[in-house]
């Protein structure tokens, strides 16, 4: 039990980690942009929201599968996310928690203003200056928020996780699969050690984010 604890919270930290670096730039471009491509890109980012993990997962597979475009692509460099693996596993959470990370950090950018990097801009700061500077600091709240969402949220996957990795033990078994199995087999203690585990974490994390956003004072993850 302790490996499948132990391969859950590896999985949610290098999600998180991978998508606070990825989600980054488009939050920015999305929080500045007025091209019509917004609506779109938009649309994209949050159908992991709406779409079923299963069918998400099913298109992920598909997309990985050795006879597939990113699939071929990916096994002729010999490295990359491959189904049924932790690679695999990384590359589905990533996708499927993106709105997660992009909609706080978003929220964050548009919530500053434009005043403070027009003060910045008057200054001398370049583009990249200002950003590192004064965006990113002023941002901070709403990478917090991010972060404990994309964690708490990808200890939780099943649909997704069990599309492109199975329940392999030692390489995709995660909490969520292993407490399905227990169910199956009508283990029942087991399950409720690790449903009741994950149930009082997700409270805790989440109590704790809501006790961050009052204090700071902004509904930083609307």
């Amino acid at each position: 039990m302790l490996e499948i604890i132990l391969l859950t919270l590896r999985l949610a930290f290098f999600t998180t980690l991978s998508l606070l670096l990825l989600a980054t730039p488009l939050a920015w471009w999305l929080s500045q942009t007025r091209s019509w491509l917004k609506i779109p890109v938009s649309a994209v980012v949050t159908l992991p929201i709406v779409l079923p993990p299963t069918v998400l997962g099913f298109y992920i597979l598909i997309l990985l599968a050795p006879d597939g475009w990113l699939g071929t692509l990916i096994h002729s460099w010999g490295f990359g996310p491959r189904p049924f693996a932790f690679s695999g596993l990384l590359f589905g959470s990533i996708i499927y928690s993106l709105p997660f990370a992009i909609q706080p950090l978003q929220n964050s950018f548009e919530a500053m203003g434009t005043r403070p990097l027009e003060v910045a801009a008057t200054l001398g700061l370049s583009p990249w200056r200002r950003f590192l500077r004064v965006a990113l600091p002023l941002a901070k709240p709403g990478y917090v928020s991010a972060a404990v969402l994309v964690f708490a949220h990808t200890l939780g996957e099943f649909g997704v996780i069990l599309m492109i990795g199975g329940n392999i033990p030692g390489r995709t078994k995660v909490i969520s699969t292993a407490i399905y199995d227990y169910v199956e087999m009508l283990q029942y203690e087991k399950a409720h050690l690790l449903a009741a585990g994950l149930l009082v974490f997700s409270f805790v994390i989440m109590a704790a984010l809501y006790t961050f956003q009052r204090r700071d004072g902004q509904p930083w993850a609307r």
